[in-house]
């Protein structure tokens, strides 16, 4: 079968994104996109055929992130299990912000954001935004379900968000703490989705 223009192979797909994060997330959002192509082993016309601009890299490399913080929402049986569903959540999405990389690009994102507010932008709304909006999609599917009990779905995720999150990722990004061990990111999201069910959950 044809390839479509400005289709590309997964492998070099991947390879793009995995060079893309490490290029920004060490030399900011102004890195140079020769820089990205040389380490995926791609031309720089290629990343442009296949993302458009240097925003909608970045909003690719952002929603493999989010699919990953998400997925143990979408897993068999997480509707039915509601708190191993919110702690697998919880953990992985602590894991990605404690992760040395996930550190640094969103540090090189906010201190680009003046300059660069559309890179900004797309690293927000590809990321927290939209892991949010997954995670109260669940909560509203669940309270429909009669499984939870949250009158305000939004509201509710960022609460879970923030219990998880704390004040760890302003510490990483201060580089006054790091990176968790796996047993601490374990207890943190099990707590968290523990709580969160004694606020929203039915008895």
């Amino acid at each position: 079968m044809p390839r479509i223009v400005g289709q590309i192979d997964q492998a070099k797909s991947l390879a793009i994104l995995d060079a893309a994060a490490e290029v920004l997330g060490t030399g900011g959002l102004s890195a140079p996109m020769d820089e990205i192509a040389r380490r995926a082993g791609v031309s720089k016309q290629t990343i442009y055929n296949h993302y458009g601009s240097k925003a909608e890299l970045i909003r690719a490399i952002v929603d493999r992130r989010v699919e990953e913080i998400a997925a143990p929402l979408l897993a068999p049986g997480a509707q039915d299990h509601p708190q191993e569903a919110l702690a697998g959540f919880g953990r992985v999405m602590l894991e990605l912000v404690l992760r040395p990389l996930g550190r640094s690009m969103l540090k090189m994102t906010v201190q680009a954001a003046d300059d660069m507010p559309d890179l900004a932008r797309a690293f927000y709304e590809a990321g927290p935004r939209t892991s949010r909006r997954r995670l109260a999609d669940f909560l509203r599917q669940e309270t429909l379900a009669g499984r939870l009990a949250v009158d305000d779905p939004d509201q509710a995720a960022d609460f879970f968000a923030g219990m998880v999150i704390g004040v760890r990722q302003i510490a990483g990004l201060l580089g006054v703490e790091q990176a968790a061990e796996p047993e601490v990111i374990e207890r943190v999201a099990q707590e968290a989705a523990r709580r969160f069910m004694r606020a929203y959950g039915i008895d």
